[in-house]
């Protein structure tokens, strides 16, 4: 019996319930709010591993799973984004843990790129910091659903109102608290479910281990044996005064990220973490269409696509591996199946799919929309690649931001260069850095292009470290760096310029380097018709220039 032509077929369905299973999401935040100890707590309470790390492991404690460089497990730090995917109350969650530390920006803007929805991690006693606020707005221009989650309730911090209102006032992002604390500092005892007017109470837990919840309802008159009335009494109170103010937790609005639900708790001690990530599975948004050259790319589109957000090499180093982390934005992938290269319009044939956990991985048979999939790269992948089967279709690219540092790589082995230009070119592929090069023919050394010194330490450390070659930095005294968006005929119009040095990026594009914004304003003042932009723009259908 054959179906009718309006009934989905049995694929159909397939496809469209395991998009309404998937979640997927970032966490930004300024260094040191506990992104990572909130990252290994959520991995913890969705059974994904018995035991979560300290990020400053000492002893026999275990390496937080998602920091995989050796470099990043010697400093504490997370500098490389990782995606971990695993399965919670019958969902898919895909957690694109992303760098904390502000050096590495753009590895984290390029991440965001592949997310659906964003959680904000605020310190509860510094309320909104600098990298907060700047990755915020990256979310906004991508219209990314934020949820906030105020961690370290069990230290001293603000007022739980007096941040909520620095977040309305200063990001103009109205907030819905879920839930509501019960005290603070070593007097934190749970949280309000402001939805069912339950009491959670937590107890703490041995390290790493899930914590011991109870619920009660406020009304019960047990409460008043397990928390002091006063703290009770205070919490109360100031879930009437947000009630008053009248406004609803408006799904739609919570996915336009106009409004954002906040939850209070503390990722060290595993108080708040499950309500959050209950609350998160049910107001989350799930895989949506994506932007394309032929218009809205609906998850349900029959066709596989997916486009490549992130390069990295090495992650196993006995393999000298490289690995193009790819978004699944329609369609079903499979295992051995054939796809499209838009950029090359070759046919590749993608035979050992992985599924990506930190540093581990294993063969993936399928995947769907919000899925990530890590592929071998042979070289041929780019950031912001399109893969696609069946009817064309072209992702946006992702856009290079401007640097602050610049620095000659100097390679003073001419035996190595070899190896010097593969790491260089490798390096450059994952966007570990940006890399420049000097009008002058002559001048073979590549100019290193980075937000902050730490990139240049991890460019330096994995050179030498991946491919055998020691490395010297000299630095050049510009902070500025330019696209100009006419390209060299807009540049030779305008003739000699003064207080700047013009360089080429890796694709052959006119670059000025000032070294402060005061020559930068100068300039201007000097050319007003010369356009610059502070963002590269999107390259397709062009190979960067190897060094």
């Amino acid at each position: 019996m054959t179906s009718s032509p309006t009934q989905p077929s049995p694929d159909q369905i397939s496809l469209a319930e395991a998009v309404a299973r998937r979640r997927n999401f970032a966490i930004i935040s300024h260094p040191d709010a506990g992104k990572t100890t909130l990252t290994e707590k959520l991995l913890l309470y969705g059974g994904a591993i018995q035991q979560a790390g300290a990020v400053k492991a000492k002893g026999e404690q275990r390496k937080v799973t998602s920091d995989w460089m050796e470099l990043e497990k010697q400093r504490g730090i997370s500098i490389t984004s990782t995606v971990l995917q695993f399965d919670y109350a019958g969902s898919t969650i895909n957690l694109l843990d992303t760098p904390g530390h502000q050096d590495f920006s753009e590895d984290t803007y390029r991440t965001l790129a592949a997310a659906d929805n964003a959680v904000m991690l605020e310190d509860a006693a510094k309320g909104l910091e600098p990298q907060t606020r700047k990755l915020f707005e990256v979310c906004r221009l991508r219209r990314i659903p934020i949820f906030t989650f105020i961690n370290k309730m069990d230290r001293p911090g603000r007022e739980p109102l007096e941040l909520l209102d620095e977040i309305e006032q200063e990001l103009g992002l109205a907030c819905w608290p879920v839930n509501w604390p019960i005290g603070s500092g070593d007097r934190f005892r749970g949280v309000i479910d402001r939805r069912s007017r339950e009491v959670v109470l937590f107890e703490r837990a041995e390290r790493g281990r899930q914590s011991a919840e109870r619920r009660l309802s406020t009304s019960n008159p047990e409460l008043a044996t397990l928390v002091e009335p006063d703290l009770l009494a205070t919490a109360l109170e100031e879930l009437e005064l947000l009630e008053g103010a009248g406004a609803d937790l408006d799904l739609p609005e919570v996915h336009a990220g106009n409004l954002s639900p906040v939850f209070f708790g503390s990722a060290m001690t595993n108080f708040g973490v499950r309500p959050f990530l209950d609350a998160f599975l049910e107001l989350a948004q799930k895989p949506t269409a994506r932007q394309s050259s032929e218009g809205d790319v609906d998850p349900l589109r029959p066709g596989f696509s997916g486009f490549v957000f992130k390069l990295q090499a090495n992650m196993d180093p006995r393999h000298r591996d490289r690995v193009a982390f790819v978004r699944v934005c329609s369609g079903k992938f499979e295992k051995d199946m054939t796809v499209q290269h838009a950029r090359s319009g070759r046919a590749i044939r993608l035979s050992r799919p992985q599924k990506l956990f930190g540093q581990e991985r294993e063969v993936v048979e399928d995947a769907y929309p919000g899925d990530v999939i890590g592929l071998n790269n042979p070289g041929m992948f780019a950031i912001g690649d399109t893969l696609y089967s069946g009817t064309r279709v072209e992702y946006e690219g992702i856009p290079c931001f401007s640097p602050e540092i610049f620095a000659w790589l100097r390679n003073p082995n001419p035996s190595a260069f070899k190896s010097f230009r593969k790491g260089v070119n490798e390096l450059r592929e994952e966007g570990a850095v940006q890399i420049l090069y000097d009008t002058d023919q002559s001048k073979r050394d590549p100019i290193l292009a980075a937000v902050g010194q730490l990139q240049m330490e991890v460019v330096q450390y994995r050179l030498e470290h991946e491919y055998g070659v020691a490395t010297r930095l000299e630095p050049l005294d510009f902070t500025v760096a330019r696209w100009v968006s006419g390209g060299w005929p807009a540049l030779e119009a305008v003739g000699r310029i003064f207080n700047c040095k013009t360089v080429r990026d890796a694709w052959g594009r006119p670059v000025l380097l000032f070294r402060n914004v005061w020559n930068l304003n100068q300039l201007r003042e000097d050319h007003p018709d010369l356009e610059l932009s502070a963002v590269a723009p999107v390259v397709s259908g062009v190979e960067p220039i190897a060094l």
